[in-house]
């Protein structure tokens, strides 16, 4: 599923227009990517949670030049599902 079938489906499933949740939606997205900006972690009943690790920097090697390098320190966003979402998906998504 795409951006435009997910809004398409929301917006008949809430009864909104096409418009209306397109920009619910685009809401939505730039208020998380702020709070994951920031650091904070958010947890979503039934569903999971996402949490902002740091990777730290390591040294990888290229195995066809055996160069090594400095992978700096990174953020990235995390997931984990929530035990009753993992148990839905393992009965393929049926509730």
């Amino acid at each position: 599923m795409n951006n435009k079938d997910f809004i398409a489906a929301l917006s008949v499933k809430e009864g909104l227009t096409t418009r209306d949740t397109q920009m619910l939606v685009n809401h939505l997205v730039a208020e998380l990517t702020s709070q994951f900006e920031n650091g904070s972690q958010l947890s979503v009943q039934n569903f999971g949670q996402f949490e902002v690790k740091k990777k730290l920097e390591r040294v990888v090697v290229n195995p066809s030049t055996g160069q090594r390098m400095l992978v700096p320190p990174k953020l990235v966003l995390g997931f984990k599902a929530s035990p009753n979402m993992k148990g839905r998906m393992q009965k393929g998504g049926e509730s």
